[in-house]
């Protein structure tokens, strides 16, 4: 259901051109910091793939993807991507990168069956897709955490440069972003919704790294879905959990409420993949290409996520709504209140 929350006091700090130019800054600024931080190289990336290659992320497995027919090539069918995931694990192979080299570029995807468009969601989604080789010893959460706190650092930074750009921006971001497991949050919160146990601590800490996304929990829930196919969320840890995958988690006070900027982590070995795969009924996965070149020990290992590009210029220049820092398609519902509000969706 298409639902948008306007705070009446509400008032975008930038009007609209200049929005326009804080946004080409922001882009450049992070995505320059992050290759810094990461070591990544930027390579072009496809719109859409091939279907039946087993290379297009299935999400949640139920999700509709935007499909075509070529013209020229009668005996295949294309699809927009969802995102970018197994793709560049792909070209780290096929690209020739060592460990501790890795490649991010710009994702564009549609994804129409997108549940609620509000102030958070739009049928388009745009990130910057990222994924770097690493080596066997570095499939742990030592290392997992070591980069969720470099991407963090990125954003920081970003919001710096911006604040000294825009003055009436202030920064807000905490200094350090903690760590929490799913099942340390299901056991502090155990009469909560997932998306409430996240507002909870967020709104605690400011900055949260939540780990073991797609894993079944203590009480045989999981706290949101996740593809079988690239994020590990079964490899049990050091600390007694299981999964080497999460979100970062940012506190909103615009929207006070948690604000989601990426979706990341170690990718699936052979032995992960398969199992992984099994408990989501979905091992016939493994007659496509791409899964018999992981099984087949082709692929390198990584780590990789995506980091919503609207998404952080939403967060970083306060606005209300990500319609007005991407242009979408939205239902007249929305654009009346909007317009009636004062604000401006593209």
């Amino acid at each position: 259901m298409s639902e948008i929350y306007i705070d009446p006091k509400y008032k975008s700090i930038l009007p609209l051109r200049e929005t326009e130019k804080a946004i080409k800054e922001i882009k450049d600024y992070f995505e320059q910091t992050l290759a810094w931080n990461l070591n990544l190289q930027r390579v072009s990336a496809p719109l859409f793939v091939r279907k039946g290659s087993g290379i297009n992320d299935d999400l949640n497995g139920i999700e509709r993807k935007v499909t075509f027919q070529i013209k020229d090539d009668a005996e295949s069918d294309a699809e927009v991507v969802f995102s970018l995931a197994k793709w560049k694990r792909m070209v780290l192979a096929d690209y020739g990168f060592n460990v501790g080299e890795g490649l991010y570029t710009d994702m564009n995807a549609i994804r129409p069956d997108e549940d609620s468009l509000d102030n958070l969601h739009s049928i388009y989604v745009d990130q910057w897709d990222w994924e770097r080789v690493i080596s066997p010893q570095q499939r742990n959460l030592d290392f997992l955490k070591d980069v969720v706190q470099k991407i963090y650092n990125a954003v920081r930074e970003t919001e710096t440069h911006i604040s000294k750009l825009y003055p009436a921006i202030k920064p807000i971001l905490p200094k350090k972003i903690q760590f929490v497991h799913t099942e340390e949050l299901l056991a502090m919160y155990p009469n909560l919704t997932p998306k409430q146990r996240e507002d909870k601590i967020v709104a605690e800490y400011g900055a949260v790294f939540l780990i073991g996304i797609g894993g079944e929990l203590a009480d045989g829930t999981i706290h949101d879905g996740r593809a079988p196919d690239y994020d590990d969320w079964t490899t049990p840890t050091t600390e007694g959990f299981k999964g080497l995958n999460g979100d970062i988690l940012l506190w909103y006070p615009i929207l006070n409420k948690t604000f989601e900027i990426s979706s990341m982590g170690i990718r699936v070995d052979k032995d992960a993949m398969l199992r992984q795969l099994a408990i989501r009924n979905a091992s016939d996965r493994t007659k496509f290409d791409w899964h018999k070149r992981l099984v087949n020990g082709q692929l390198p290992l990584s780590i990789g996520g995506g980091i919503g590009q609207s998404r952080l210029c939403m967060f970083l220049l306060r606005k209300i709504h990500v319609g007005e820092v991407h242009a979408s398609i939205w239902p007249d519902d929305i654009l009346k209140k909007a317009s009636n509000a004062g604000i401006k969706l593209l």
